[in-house]
């Protein structure tokens, strides 16, 4: 009855709805799924945030609209966290935004920069919202391989000058979804001269910079020398405190481009609930044995599951850092058939590498968000199908 905008039409499926319909249709059904399929924290907010937001949602003056820039505590607070933790400065009136979870920020900021038929560049396999944010704004996106053989980076000298002249927006997500890669100094040092030579905006991902093990401690963009020229970087709340429902990360870097998306934002929302802002400062000021604990947690299970898989003949490598482990599919099968041979045969939800983008078919992705005992269940039942 009614005709979708030609914008809509052209997104692709959500994956992550596809794969909550599947897996409830299953769960109707009476199975005891295991799913390791969608990144969700399984660890609850710790009690000290929590408390923090009870005693801000008591306070009236928090329940009436949020500013859209965000409280200046918060934004004070964030700038704290990024001296602390990368020795970056950012002035916090101009070079920070938060935002309603670093997802709508990542969608929402080619609307500040791409007009009809501009390029942006994105990684592919990639987060979902880098393609959907980009055909929404009106841009089309021009994926970028990345692959095993080249340590899943991007391949810039392989970008063709007549792309690089519309383009407009490079991606860029470090330790990266879906694959768990890392990016070395001398590539985000190389990222930095092409972007100001072909005057792209580098948007930096760095949802997973908390979640690392042995002894890695992933960098930010904005650590390396001219990242201020073209960079704005986004970082969540959601991993790092288990906070995935209370929506709460932010933009950081070039004041430009941070004032652009505040200025789209401010024609789309109202900004982030105060009591929410105010939990979030206590989080981003509160002890670090949670982010301690946390990825003592992950890497337990990541060695539990990887090493278990390595016992049934598969080969994968330990992630250095994010709670995924990106899989190669031992047998011959794409990745979507072989996501709903485990879903059929063995009751385990994982998500298609194909999902990601057309340079993901041939993998799977598992997340480590189930206790290291579900973890150990299901590869038994992955014996069975092996």
């Amino acid at each position: 009855m009614f005709k979708y905008s030609k914008k809509l039409e052209s997104l692709p499926p959500y994956l992550f709805l596809e794969i909550d319909k599947a897996k409830r249709k299953a769960r109707s059904e009476g199975r005891d799924i295991i799913d390791l399929g969608i990144g969700d924290p399984d660890q609850p907010t710790p009690d000290f945030i929590i408390k923090a937001l009870n005693i801000a949602a008591k306070e009236a003056a928090n329940h009436r609209y949020a500013l859209d820039q965000g409280m200046p505590v918060l934004r004070n607070a964030i700038s704290g966290w990024y001296k602390r933790r990368f020795n970056v400065n950012l002035n916090p009136d101009i070079e920070i935004l938060p935002l309603i979870g670093s997802k709508e920020g990542i969608a929402h900021f080619p609307l500040a920069f791409l007009n009809q038929g501009d390029l942006s560049l994105v990684p592919d396999p990639c987060y979902p919202p880098y393609k959907g944010g980009t055909i929404l704004a009106g841009g089309r996106p021009y994926l970028m391989p990345l692959l095993e053989s080249n340590h899943y980076l991007p391949d810039l000298n392989k970008i063709p000058p007549s792309v690089l002249k519309k383009a407009k927006i490079i991606f860029i997500n470090y330790p990266n979804n879906p694959t768990n890669a890392c990016a070395s100094d001398d590539f985000y040092k190389q990222l930095i001269k092409f972007a100001v030579k072909n005057k792209i905006i580098i948007i930096s991902d760095l949802a997973y910079s908390e979640m690392a093990y042995d002894g890695y401690k992933p960098r930010s963009l904005l650590e390396f020398e001219g990242a201020k020229e073209s960079v704005i970087e986004f970082h969540s709340l959601s991993k790092t405190y288990n906070m995935t429902g209370w929506r709460s990360g932010w933009a950081a870097g070039n004041s430009e481009l941070v004032g652009a998306l505040a200025k789209v934002k401010s024609n789309i929302d109202s900004g982030i609930f105060s009591a929410i802002q105010v939990a979030s400062v206590a989080a981003l000021k509160g002890p670090e044995e949670h982010l301690r604990s946390m990825c003592r947690l992950y890497q337990e299970r990541r060695d539990v599951l990887v090493n278990g898989l390595n016992s049934l003949g598969w080969k994968v490598e330990k992630p250095k850092a994010t709670f995924y482990v990106w899989i190669r599919i031992p047998l011959k099968s794409d990745s979507i058939n072989f996501a709903a041979r485990l879903l059929k045969e063995a009751d385990i939800v994982a998500t298609p590498g194909v999902g990601f983008g057309k340079y993901g078919e041939g993998y799977i992705r598992m997340a480590l968000t189930v206790s290291k005992e579900r973890i150990k269940e299901a590869l038994g039942r992955i014996k069975n199908i092996s």
